[in-house]
């Protein structure tokens, strides 16, 4: 955030610039046959110390709307808890977040690794269940979403479970 402007073509003059406006600011993918789409934050980490977001499957909307709720409750001091159930994420059903092994920064936070300068920064991926409230690691976890939501923790959902 405090590189020169000269040194800063105008769409990382603009993301800088949105960052600084808002306090973090989110990029939404596009999926495609390599995988779903999904949105992650840039600034959290560097404006209130919690780790920066990332969700598969949501709209773009939606995940923009969850992402602004978290970045002020992190601005007040809550932060996300990790590996356990929480109704913070969503309004109607739990949410869990666990840390996103640095082996997949590279190919779903360019952004952020470009705003921090390398990998050095953490990332939480919120998971969702399906319509009855199943998690995609649980037995009976409906099929037809089995697509929307890849596991970026280093040894898998179940094991990043508190228990």
């Amino acid at each position: 955030m405090n590189a020169p402007a000269e040194a800063l073509d105008d769409p990382e003059r603009a993301f800088v610039a949105k960052v600084r406006e808002h306090g973090w600011f989110d990029t939404a993918v596009f999926g495609d046959v390599e995988g779903p789409g999904f949105s992650f934050t840039t600034g959290l980490w560097v404006n209130t110390g919690q780790p920066e977001l990332i969700m598969f499957g949501m709209k773009r909307e939606v995940a923009h709307d969850v992402f602004c709720e978290l970045f002020r409750e992190a601005k007040a001091g809550l932060p996300l808890p990790v590996g356990e159930p929480t109704d913070r994420a969503f309004e109607n059903l739990l949410a869990y977040a666990f840390p996103v092994a640095k082996r997949f920064y590279r190919n779903h936070l360019g952004w952020s690794r470009w705003f921090y300068g390398g990998d050095e920064f953490p990332c939480l991926q919120i998971v969702w269940p399906d319509r009855s409230g199943v998690f995609p690691w649980e037995h009976g976890f409906d099929t037809a979403f089995a697509a929307d939501q890849i596991d970026l923790t280093e040894n898998g959902w179940e094991s990043a479970l508190t228990r």
